[in-house]
């Protein structure tokens, strides 16, 4: 898949994993275990962005544990309209974006967030767009937190193939986060595997 219809893919995207989609599932498993994270290493008024938001129920989490400057991108303009309806509190008080993560990242000044998080974002980049990871980097000034299948389920991520696809829709790119990460020059705090993923903290040195 090109990285534009990659993109499309997202932006337009209704039913299974979309906005309407998280909203109805709601905090999880990922959710909770950021909330410890946060409350070990981030202050509440921290900065904190979170890429590829959807309707914001991690978000909306935060919010609920006193954290009050946050920020969200999604590609997929409906995430703010089911926000709105799910999350009214997070919508009032939060600062959103609608786009690609390629393209907004680079309109960041350097630091402007004390911590970026994704949750199963990064792993669906496109190998062409990886420089973002990078852009990631420049614009926190602490911590990075990814929420990423790693092959935690026995149907995806366990062999050698880089890429698989979800329900035959759209790919999954796998990679090693650590790796990813450290070879970028950010030191691994914390590895907590999950039932579906696997969340990592780095932190800029």
């Amino acid at each position: 898949m090109e990285p534009d219809d990659n993109r499309r893919t997202w932006a337009e995207r209704s039913g299974a994993y979309s906005p309407a989609y998280y909203a109805r599932i709601g905090a999880n498993e990922v959710s909770d275990t950021l909330r410890t994270v946060f409350e070990y290493y981030v202050e509440e008024d921290a900065a904190i962005l979170e890429i590829g938001c959807s309707s914001g129920r991690h978000l909306d989490r935060l919010r609920d544990e006193g954290y009050t400057n946050l920020t969200g991108i999604d590609i997929n303009d409906e995430s703010f309209d089911v926000m709105a309806e799910k999350y009214p509190k997070l919508a009032a008080t939060g600062t959103f974006h609608t786009g690609a993560i390629e393209d907004l990242l680079p309109e960041f000044p350097d630091d402007a967030f004390d911590v970026i998080y994704s949750v199963e974002t990064l792993q669906h980049i496109h190998p062409e767009n990886e420089w973002v990871f990078e852009e990631l980097i420049r614009v926190t000034g602490d911590l990075i937190i990814t929420a990423e299948n790693e092959g935690n389920s026995p149907q995806r991520g366990r062999g050698s193939e880089k890429v698989s696809y979800v329900n035959d829709e759209f790919p999954l790119y796998h990679r090693n986060w650590k790796r990813v990460f450290s070879d970028l020059g950010l030191a691994q705090l914390v590895r907590e595997r999950g039932n579906r993923d696997t969340v990592r903290v780095f932190r800029v040195l």
